[in-house]
């Protein structure tokens, strides 16, 4: 979308793509920089605002997974996913160093590095999902086709 007041890594990354997409803007704070909240803020079905979710699994490789704003990470399925003998969340110290984004404001366009990425099969139930725009209070709605274009990206179960 050309009429954003920000231009994030996201976006341009989708604008070199040529992927239509749009950019919705929402009021935040500390308190409340989940997926969910910007869900609410919205207007928006929950299924339809995907969180971004990095693990790091034993061997120090990083992940990246996106699903439904209410949904939960189911280990076993992420372990199978990933072919880890263990995997855990990237503690929030770490994000910025691995992502170059802040909690609330990950996205899974534009990080620091490209990382294997999985996105819940359930988004392909919808005809467009939100995922971060990579700065706080802005999403981003697009295709989950073209989400997974642009992630380069593998639609997987693992809640």
């Amino acid at each position: 979308m050309k009429n954003s007041p920000i231009k994030t890594n996201a976006m341009r990354i989708l604008d070199s793509m040529g992927i239509e997409y749009s950019i919705l803007q929402y009021s935040w704070d500390e308190e409340h920089l989940d997926a969910a909240h910007a869900a609410d803020s919205l207007g928006e079905e929950r299924e339809k605002v995907f969180k971004t979710i990095v693990m790091k699994n034993n061997e120090n490789r990083l992940f990246v997974f996106c699903l439904p704003s209410d949904f939960s990470i189911s280990l076993k399925k992420a372990r199978a996913l990933t072919g880890s003998k263990d995997i855990d969340l990237l503690p929030m110290s770490e994000l910025r160093k691995y992502t170059g984004y802040i909690r609330g404001g990950c996205s899974p366009l534009g990080m620091i590095r490209k990382y294997p990425t999985f996105i819940e099969e359930t988004a392909l139930l919808e005809d467009t999902i939100f995922v971060s725009a990579g700065e706080r209070g802005y999403q981003i709605c697009l295709k989950p086709e073209d989400l997974r274009v642009a992630a380069e990206a593998t639609f997987a179960d693992f809640v």
